[in-house]
């Protein structure tokens, strides 16, 4: 898949600003960011509203519909997702609007800090646009691991750990927490009962694909990083609560186009409170 069709750069980004039919998105923990200044006419809508706080994990199609409707957005628009920290929480929305059938979506790259530092235009004027009605596709299973997916791929496909070497040897239970201890936030995805990593799976780090601007390595570059993994095993990456591992699985599918990769989103959340589940820990 080209590069183009699922990143846009910043040159890209501001000759589309008030483009009918081009919609920027902001999402993240919070909106103090974009209250204060965002791309013009970009909706902000918080990465926990995809969330089900009841059942955990992504909403269903109906709520999804509902949300995406109420911010003006519409089944042919290209939808530009961006966020702080590097992107972090834009991929896994990328990923959603994917689950769900939305085919014209790109990340900003670079994200919020880059859009900034080249002096891109802000506003701080909300976005409010006329309500539309979203209708979601049906959920593409062939883009999303579940946990069973994940213990019969245990040997037989790749395993991608893209948490903190600390988090996938065990060493830590959570970044900063030292020890077997709940993870700290107010998520209830947040919360595993022990530390290690799925058998087999490969510590390749989820910042390794980016530059030191934050901008995506090159298809070289990436092909350098993620060079140990067999495409024709298939891939499932995972991280803590599933964001992390929708940026990786952005790279080997969006960037790299490798076949079969699966984002478990349910991650080492779900993972690490399994009963009866193998473990491993250590480098």
């Amino acid at each position: 898949m080209a590069r183009e069709s699922v990143l846009a750069s910043g040159a890209w980004a501001a000759a589309h600003i008030d483009e009918p039919g081009t919609v920027f998105l902001e999402t993240g923990n919070s909106d103090s960011d974009y209250r204060k200044g965002h791309v013009p006419g970009a909706v902000w809508i918080g990465w926990d509203e995809f969330q089900d706080g009841l059942r955990l994990g992504l909403v269903d199609a109906a709520a999804f519909e509902e949300l995406l409707s109420a911010k003006g957005i519409a089944n042919d628009d290209t939808v530009v997702v961006y966020s702080a920290n590097l992107n972090l929480l834009a991929a896994p929305v990328f990923w959603y609007f994917r689950l769900y059938g939305h085919r014209e979506v790109k990340l900003l790259d670079g994200g919020r800090e880059k859009w900034q530092r080249d002096g891109h235009p802000l506003t701080a004027e909300e976005t409010v646009r006329p309500a539309t009605g979203y209708r979601a596709g049906p959920p593409d299973t062939s883009i999303r691991a579940t946990r069973d997916d994940v213990l019969a791929a245990i040997g037989s496909a790749n395993l991608i750990d893209v948490r903190t070497p600390d988090e996938y040897a065990g060493r830590v239970f959570a970044p900063g927490f030292a020890g077997e201890a709940f993870a700290p936030g107010n998520s209830p995805h947040d919360v595993a009962q022990r530390a290690g990593h799925v058998p087999g799976a490969v510590n390749l780090e989820w910042e390794g694909a980016l530059d030191p601007d934050g901008t995506f390595k090159s298809t070289e570059a990436l092909e350098r990083v993620y060079g140990r993994l067999d495409p024709a095993r298939g891939s499932i990456t995972y991280c803590w609560v599933g964001a992390r591992s929708a940026h990786s699985w952005f790279v080997l599918s969006e960037l790299l186009g490798r076949p079969d990769v699966r984002n478990y989103d349910g991650s080492w959340g779900e993972y690490g409170s399994l009963i009866g589940v193998p473990v491993e820990r250590g480098d």
